[in-house]
């Protein structure tokens, strides 16, 4: 079930609402887990009973490991849970990649499973593993069942993030307050969230596909297409983060930001701290800092900071253009660190000009189906193969959907967050945009939901990680 679907919007959400909200305080976990379970069994049935087995073994080994923390048996036990969560993971995801690559290196012709991804197995999987280790390092393990079935299932994040530490909202599993303001709050950027996603990332969406049908490849075409994705990755997966945040403030969450503008950075470093948060920060606490971050010397600082990306890249897909995008960034946050930092530091057109066009570069790997794709789409780039620089279906492309690129170019930037801020700051106006805000909210459901039943592209493209 998608969040941008009549079948959510229309049926699912009001009716989990609806229950969510008379129901008594105590009740209000469960009716958030049974909703979940309900929300994710809806396009993953046979595999709600591994989502049911991880949160059952979760919990056992969180009780575990708190109860013999101080002695070798909490080690012990933690690493058997973090064992089991990453063996489901690496079953299910990268099963038959190893097996490919191991009968293309040996010659040999071992037969795949063909196993098929459970949504959102990655992102549960992580909180999971976040869990245990918070409750090993010193955090309370969680005593309802209940609870922490909410809290690993909670269908707002469940399928593309954020990714939501244990220990960032176990008090609101415990107590949370509900307000008409923080309600308000929450449908307004659940809101916004869903206009990002259909009415911009859609239609990116479709100058990546119309790129990839055509027959009429130029030069100007694959940086049209390169550019689009960027966009339309950000806004499809930053509008999944918006409406997540959204849906968890009308519960009485707060969940962390997972974006903050990234494409306003200076330099790739910037980029990561503002782009999909959630997954830096864990791979920081969870892999980098244990690794021995930067106490151990330059030297293992490099390694670790390579070993990091290479596995946020196969994170990413079980595919080798996503550990070679991996390694691209780890090859330059290490060139940032050692010396280009400093000499950026003085320019800022030429810094911004090199992140945008790595960040550029990064996702025509990423997106690529295999690396010969990949190094295919950069050679178009540059106009290898004869390409023409200039061809009428770019050019018709453009046309079409230059409204569209130009609006999401400016809504990649703060400036309409900081025009509504300085309005907001003006007691006249303030009075005027609190009429209007829900008026402009209702007309953008009623243009929203013209866009879904009119069957546009609609895919949701966090789901395949």
């Amino acid at each position: 079930m998608l969040f941008s679907s009549v079948t959510f919007l229309y049926y699912f959400l009001p009716i989990v609402l609806g229950i969510y909200f008379i129901s008594p305080k105590g009740m209000k976990n469960l009716v958030l887990l049974i909703s979940s379970l309900t929300f994710y069994a809806w396009g993953e049935p046979k595999y709600v009973v591994l989502m049911i087995i991880s949160v059952i073994l979760g919990y056992i080994f969180g009780i575990l490991i708190e109860r013999h923390r101080e002695t070798a048996r909490g080690k012990i036990f933690l690493t058997i849970s973090v064992f089991i969560s990453l063996s489901f993971l690496i079953y299910f995801k990268y099963a038959d990649f190893f097996i490919s690559n191991f009968n293309n290196a040996l010659g040999m012709n071992i037969p795949l499973l063909k196993t098929v991804l459970p949504i959102g197995i990655s992102f549960y999987t992580f909180q999971i593993i976040s869990y245990t280790v918070d409750v090993y390092r010193g955090e309370r393990a969680q005593r309802s069942l209940i609870s922490l079935g909410a809290y690993i299932s909670m269908f707002p994040q469940l399928i593309a993030g954020p990714i939501v530490r244990y220990s960032d909202i176990s008090l609101n599993l415990k107590s949370r307050q509900h307000s008409f303001s923080m309600a308000s709050e929450g449908v307004r950027r659940f809101t916004v969230g869903l206009a990002k996603k259909i009415l911009l990332a859609n239609q990116l969406g479709e100058i990546t596909a119309i790129f990839r049908n055509s027959g009429e490849k130029s030069v100007l075409f694959y940086w049209l297409y390169a550019v689009s994705f960027a966009l339309h990755i950000y806004f499809d997966f930053s509008g999944y983060s918006d409406m997540a945040i959204g849906l968890g403030k009308i519960m009485g969450f707060n969940f962390l930001e997972n974006f903050n503008y990234p494409f306003i950075s200076k330099n790739i470093t910037e980029f990561w701290r503002r782009w999909h948060m959630s997954l830096g920060t864990w791979f920081k606490d969870y892999v980098y800092i244990p690794l021995g971050g930067n106490k151990k010397g330059s030297s293992r600082q490099m390694l670790n900071i390579f070993v990091v990306w290479m596995l946020t890249g196969l994170w990413h897909g079980a595919s080798w253009n996503f550990i070679v995008w991996g390694l691209f960034f780890a090859i330059l946050l290490i060139a940032e660190k050692l010396w280009l930092l400093k000499r950026l530091k003085n320019h800022s057109i030429i810094s911004r000009l090199y992140m945008t066009l790595a960040v550029l570069i990064s996702f025509v790997i990423f997106n690529a189906s295999n690396l010969k794709e990949a190094v295919s789409d950069l050679g178009g780039l540059i106009g290898m193969g004869g390409i023409p620089l200039v061809s009428d279906e770019f050019l018709y492309t453009f046309k079409s959907f230059k409204a569209v690129l130009l609006i999401s170019l400016i809504g990649a930037t703060p400036a309409v967050k900081n025009f509504f801020l300085r309005l907001q700051s003006k007691p006249k106006a303030e009075g005027l945009l609190n009429v209007m805000e829900p008026i402009a909210i209702t007309a953008l459901i009623f243009l929203m939901t013209a866009y879904l039943v009119d069957g546009s592209f609609n895919p949701f493209l966090y789901f395949r990680f």
